[in-house]
């Protein structure tokens, strides 16, 4: 048996760089109502939701994740060349092959940078960051591109009382390259197929007749709730604890923005302390899906409600249901 060897990356790695893009239409509760018989106390009291962004025929996936991008490059220091691997988040690329990530390699100008798309639903942010570090520690690339993007507005479905209000478009991306000490915990990840029902879209590709009514998310919302408040909090928990970190130890939670309430229920039963500064993007941006966490991420720094080098709990969840949670040092 031929010895193979063995693979030199980098001891760690960690986020450099982070960059956002929403779309330029804010579009307030008021536009909803005109399809939907509720009322803007009632989105704000259930989702916290006041605006999300849609995007136009022109911010398509690649588009709005090529300006997320560059802006995580120039933020990470580094040239679109030094890019080995970018990896897409997203379930609203509607083209089956090719993968969008090799176009935007390509447009961004790396230099045949490995590119895939996974489909990971609002958790995949935290599948890519997972997969990206493992490719720098393992030394198949030295910097990642991990983008979780969403156009959710083209897979809503305007007359659903239920889930009308909640998306919105957007894209978030972050750099991943090596590091010396570790600034990207264990990943604690899984899914849960028996529940795969609960979020799913009406109609699958190959069933849909042109004449009908076009495929949209649709989701349980009770059940939805109850598994991301019970679940997930303790998901989050053992995050902290594969981390070695105590909630007094955190500066920063940025959940997935799916809901307001689902956020304030997880800072309750996790305990966290005044201190921690909690993303809650979702008031303005909506449900972004893969795209939530890189958004609240850029918005938190950009704003300066947190601050480089910063320690934060990030944890995704969703349609599958799928999770994964983390704790990282912002860039």
């Amino acid at each position: 048996m031929s010895k193979i060897k063995p693979s030199k990356g980098a001891p760690y790695a960690r986020i450099l760089g982070v960059g956002g893009y929403r779309p330029v239409r804010v579009v307030p509760n008021e536009v909803i109502l005109e399809t939907i018989d509720s009322s803007d106390e009632w989105i704000r009291s259930r989702s916290g939701i006041e605006t999300r962004h849609w995007a136009s025929d022109e911010e398509t996936v690649a588009a709005m994740s090529i300006e997320a991008s560059g802006k995580a490059i120039a933020d990470a220091g580094i040239s679109a060349e030094q890019i080995g691997g970018v990896v897409v988040a997203t379930v609203s690329h509607f083209k089956q092959t090719p993968a969008v990530a090799t176009e935007i390699a390509d447009r961004l100008g790396t230099a045949k940078a490995a590119a895939f798309d996974i489909s990971a639903g609002c958790a995949g942010f935290g599948y890519g960051l997972t997969l990206a570090k493992g490719m720098i520690v393992d030394g198949s690339a030295e910097y990642v591109l991990v983008i979780g993007v969403e156009r959710l507005s083209d897979l809503t479905d305007l007359e659903d009382r239920a889930t009308a209000f909640l998306f919105g478009d957007g894209a978030g991306a972050v750099v991943v390259g090596p590091s010396q000490e570790p600034h990207i915990g264990p990943t604690v990840w899984g899914s849960e197929g028996d529940k795969s029902d609960t979020i799913k879209q009406t109609v699958p590709w190959n069933e849909y007749d042109s004449s009908g009514k076009f495929p949209a998310i649709t989701q349980e919302g009770q059940a939805v709730f109850r598994w991301a408040v019970f679940e997930m909090a303790k998901v989050a928990q053992q995050a902290l604890d594969a981390a070695g970190i105590t909630p007094d130890d955190l500066d920063v939670f940025i959940p997935h923005q799916a809901n307001e309430r689902i956020i304030d229920s997880m800072v309750k039963t996790l305990k966290l302390p005044e201190h921690v500064t909690v993303a809650r993007d979702v008031r303005t941006t909506g449900n972004t899906s893969a795209a939530s966490i890189p958004l609240a991420m850029e918005r938190l720094l950009a704003t300066g409600e947190a601050k480089s080098g910063d320690t934060a709990l990030v944890i995704g969840f969703g349609a599958g249901l799928v999770y994964a949670a983390t704790v990282v040092t912002l860039p």
